[in-house]
């Protein structure tokens, strides 16, 4: 895998000062660290709160900067919470699947994920500023892991995926702490071992792997008892790891074709990609008919 480290672009939090000597020096620093807190969760709150919906599904527009500074006030809060990566196809399945719009309706962060999120957002008049890919998001977590502490656990993959990823990581990140890896199974009768076993490791955040929606599902159903403070889904990420998929080049990514790499690696999807089409036609006639 590439190591990747996230630079802040536009609207990140802040970054700490060099602290000033002497008494003077910690009173000023005092203040003007009540004042930086003030304004990371003035900021934050703001931010949680900007939302557009897409067929009657919310989507956050917020940048990858600003949902790693989120992460962080979650962990920091202690309160369980749910993140999501929505694309097309969950915005489609939500369309039918009750269950499932009403865990993206209760996700604290439903994030720009798939190229088809940004037209549709930009079409229907509400265009989000970046795509989040929660593919992305995995390395970038771990990274920010060694300067905050986050307690990590992978949950998911096939038979010993998680454990190999969790190598990996470790090689581009020694100093995060990854605290779990396990295959597991989304089925609800292991559900219990598997949420003690996360307990039991102390995680704080907590990456699934099982595909949507079983992963989102199986979070919503056992967020409480894991004991973390942030849970996400990141559907084959951790096979994009450890090199058992290969993720489309950054070009293709860049120009939306991410999809049609997957497609023509793996034809059986081709039921899957149904959904984007699908997706396609229907925000074209919500703007029409608007």
């Amino acid at each position: 895998m590439n190591c990747v480290q996230h630079k802040p672009g536009k609207r990140s939090a802040p970054r700490e000062r060099p602290r000033p000597r002497g008494r003077k020096g910690d009173e000023h620093f005092q203040i003007s660290q009540l004042g930086k807190i003030l304004q990371i969760e003035t900021w934050l709150m703001m931010t949680v709160a900007v939302s557009i919906t897409i067929l009657d599904v919310p989507v956050h527009d917020v940048t990858t900067e600003e949902t790693l500074a989120l992460i962080e006030q979650f962990v920091r809060d202690g309160v369980p919470r749910q993140i999501c990566t929505v694309n097309p196809e969950f915005i489609m399945l939500a369309q039918k699947d009750v269950e499932f719009k009403q865990i993206l309706d209760r996700s604290v962060l439903n994030l720009p994920d798939g190229i088809g999120v940004v037209w549709a957002a930009k079409r229907l008049g509400h265009p989000v500023r970046e795509r989040v890919a929660g593919s992305d998001l995995v390395g970038l977590i771990a990274d920010r892991a060694q300067q905050t502490g986050w307690r990590i656990f992978l949950l998911g993959a096939a038979e010993g995926v998680a454990a190999q990823a969790a190598i990996k990581l470790k090689e581009c990140y020694p100093q995060a702490s990854l605290v779990g890896a396990y295959a597991g199974s989304p089925r609800m009768e292991d559900e219990v071992e598997i949420a003690a076993r996360i307990r039991s490791a102390g995680a704080t955040v907590l990456l699934v792997a099982y595909g949507a929606p079983k992963q989102d599902k199986w979070i919503a159903r056992n967020l409480e008892r894991t004991g973390v403070s942030v849970a996400m889904g990141i559907g084959g990420s951790l096979d994009f790891i450890v090199g058992t998929q290969k993720r489309a080049p950054r070009w293709m990514q860049r120009v939306g074709l991410e999809w049609l790499y997957r497609l023509i690696r793996e034809p059986w999807r081709w039921r899957r990609q149904l959904a984007l089409p699908k997706f396609v036609w229907a925000v074209l006639f919500v703007k029409r008919r608007a």
